[in-house]
């Protein structure tokens, strides 16, 4: 220690020092910087070996993003009422408002053909009066025309007058499987053309919240933010598998999960909208709901593979050709039917006028049946009656369940249609079987084991009539039609 403080007097710097000490044998416990001395880094120039996918995805990148576009959308807005009433109350003090403002919205899309086809989503140019496509090359700036759009999907098809583009290379998405790497390649935030990598989270995934959309998406944790709508979801060879779509999120960033749309889905739309200008789908006429343990221990059945067949409806070529509530689709046009949403996809993807078979298991035995589909009506129009009824009543085997006939109150009240006849449900106790089977307050009971019910007076005679523990109720709900198994012994 005196040694560092005679070196320090003595030669006035704390660098000077600290040469000193290191000639006399003695490492400096302080750092050390010399002016006009360059930092002694440790450097490795050594190229990536980039030859393998483990160390580096920029070959693959590089070549997908050739086919990736970003999409500026313009749509025209006309001036609002609250500028027109400013306008009138203040004059034109401030100056003259123009007629029309601007919006724009920026997206992605995939160079799928060399002469010029874009896929992209819906959202991204629906009513858009100017889209220009930038490629990622490329400063210059086409400018798009919308082929066609289908909101079902979320898919649409743009137009740009160029040749010899890089269209990008595609692959069968249903041999995609979950644990798959991924790269997504959009446009997030117009920031410009941005990759991200992932893997598959799951595949198949739907949200059954609408009956007019057909969902089949690729779940990834790749990242997904506002602007990769219409990107590229590709696989680690570079080929498309997806057109990136949505995402869930409680921030309106990325957090993981990225949903898009398979590419074998977007290919036969895209086929169509070129070919006819709009989509054109299968339609069979049942409403279908998912098979639960309580379908499978009533029905039967083996599994809860299927899609149990809620409603039948009138003059469609599902009642045409015999199908019947309660029948179990189990194959269509000799394909497995995994569940509801599966069915809807298997029967949207089949050509109108078409003839299909639908294998159905009824009364614990197979049937094949053969329909002939029609095309999928734009708006299912319901017909409308009027029906008026008496007051409440209580079901002495479904506990905690009371029902009333259907008034014209009660239809205004809960949106229920003139056609739809049977019992509506005015209260359901929170801890009985009905409420815990999925019954609620406005459901209306169409069928009591099969038996038609036309009141809540035929509702109360049917449910006397009740053999075991197991009651089968068919009821609509809330624009939907469900097949309910209640377990009527459970409190009795």
């Amino acid at each position: 220690m005196r040694m560092k403080q005679i070196a320090s007097r003595y030669f006035g710097s704390m660098a000077v020092g600290a040469l000193v000490l290191a000639s006399l044998g003695i490492v400096s416990p302080w750092p050390v910087s010399i002016e006009g001395a360059a930092p002694n880094f440790k450097i490795n120039n050594e190229p990536i070996d980039r030859s393998t996918r483990a160390n580096s995805f920029a070959p693959i990148v590089e070549k997908a993003s050739k086919s990736v576009v970003n999409i500026s959308s313009t749509k025209k807005m006309e001036r609002s009422p609250l500028m027109e009433k400013f306008r009138r109350f203040f004059g034109d003090q401030f100056g003259d408002i123009p007629e029309q403002r601007k919006r724009s919205s920026l997206g992605s899309g995939v160079i799928v053909t060399k002469d010029g086809y874009i896929l992209t989503n819906n959202h991204v140019v629906q009513n858009a009066d100017e889209i220009e496509v930038t490629l990622a090359e490329e400063e210059k700036q086409y400018t798009a025309e919308v082929v066609g759009g289908d909101p079902a999907t979320d898919l649409a098809v743009i137009k740009i007058d160029a040749s010899n583009l890089p269209a990008i290379t595609i692959t069968d998405s249903d041999q995609v499987k979950k644990g798959d790497l991924v790269l997504a390649i959009g446009n997030p935030f117009g920031l410009g053309q941005t990759a991200t990598m992932g893997m598959v989270s799951a595949i198949g995934r739907g949200f059954r919240q609408r009956i007019a959309a057909y969902e089949n998406f690729i779940q990834t944790d790749a990242a997904i933010n506002p602007g990769n709508s219409g990107g590229a979801l590709v696989d680690i060879k570079g080929r498309l598998i997806g057109i990136n779509t949505f995402i869930l999120s409680q921030s309106g960033g990325s957090q993981g999960v990225g949903f898009s749309v398979p590419i074998d889905m977007a290919r036969n739309v895209m086929k169509q909208i070129i070919e006819h200008g709009e989509v054109k789908r299968g339609y069979l006429g049942v409403f279908p709901q998912d098979l639960e343990p309580e379908h499978v221990k009533y029905y039967g059945l083996e599994s809860q593979e299927g899609a149990l067949v809620s409603r039948v409806v009138p003059d469609t070529p599902a009642a045409k050709a015999g199908l019947k509530e309660e029948d179990v689709i189990i194959k269509f046009n000799g394909k497995p039917v995994e569940d509801s949403r599966h069915l809807r996809l298997l029967v949207a993807q089949t050509p109108p006028t078409s003839e299909a078979t639908v294998t159905v298991i009824r009364d614990e035995a197979q049937k094949k049946l053969t329909v002939d589909l029609t095309r999928r009506p734009d708006n299912i129009a319901q017909m409308q009656r009027q029906r008026q009824g008496g007051g409440d009543q209580e079901s002495k085997v479904l506990t905690g369940v009371a029902v009333t006939d259907i008034t014209r109150q009660w239809r205004e009240q809960f949106n229920i249609p003139s056609d739809i006849e049977g019992a509506l449900v005015r209260d359901v106790e929170a801890d009985s079987p009905a409420r815990e089977a999925g019954l609620r307050p406005g459901d209306v009971i169409l069928t009591i084991n099969r038996e038609k019910v036309g009141s809540a007076e035929e509702a109360m005679k049917l449910t006397q009539q009740i053999e075991g523990d197991r009651v089968l109720l068919r009821v609509w709900s809330r624009g939907a039609y469900k097949i309910l198994v209640v377990n009527a012994g459970r409190n009795g």
